[in-house]
């Protein structure tokens, strides 16, 4: 091997090993979402949520498996997966997108804002979501809190329970991402 093909492959390695930190993957995830109705309150939580930030290029995805989400009551959980978000049939949310506004080279929290399509109950939508990025020991930290109409997502209410769900849900994520 000559000295030039050996500085080219160490600079490949080098250039490869440079590109793989620029990629994070989620390491733990935290989803909820609040439904509050006239009658009453619903909240619901899961944490085996997945997804990759590319730091270099700020484009996001992550995905949220539906049958996840823990609610205080099982009959709850039941009617959410079977009458309203058809999980059988869809089986997870998407995100895929771009953040915008963030800064790869700032330390601390910064406001930043995902604009992508968000697909839930098999309908794509087009998003923006406003949050805020914490690089902090290597690690990326993502919030956001924004509302989801059910009817934007074909999300169907049956008439004798309007008063039970409200018709938009605020919904909260944390997702810590790690290198890969």
């Amino acid at each position: 091997m000559t000295m030039k093909t050996a500085a080219l492959a160490l600079f490949g390695f080098l250039l490869s090993f440079w590109a793989a930190a620029q990629k994070y993957s989620v390491e733990k995830s935290y989803v909820k979402f609040f439904s509050s109705a006239s009658l009453e309150d619903i909240t619901a939580e899961n944490t085996k949520s997945s997804g990759l930030f590319n730091e270099s290029t700020g484009e996001v995805a992550f995905s949220i498996p539906i049958k996840e989400f823990e609610f205080d009551k099982s009959l709850m959980k039941e009617h959410f997966n079977e009458k309203y978000m058809e999980s059988e049939k869809f089986p997870k949310a998407i995100f895929q997108g771009r953040i915008e506004s963030y800064n790869a080279g700032a330390t601390g929290s910064q406001a930043a804002t995902a604009i992508g399509k968000m697909t839930i109950h098999g309908i794509s939508q087009e998003v923006q979501i406003p949050g805020t990025f914490e690089k902090l020991n290597g690690k990326v930290i993502m919030k956001a809190k924004f509302m989801v109409k059910l009817e934007d997502y074909k999300v169907k209410i049956p008439q004798l329970l309007w008063k039970n769900i409200a018709e938009q849900v605020q919904v909260t994520v944390e997702f810590n991402y790690s290198p890969l």
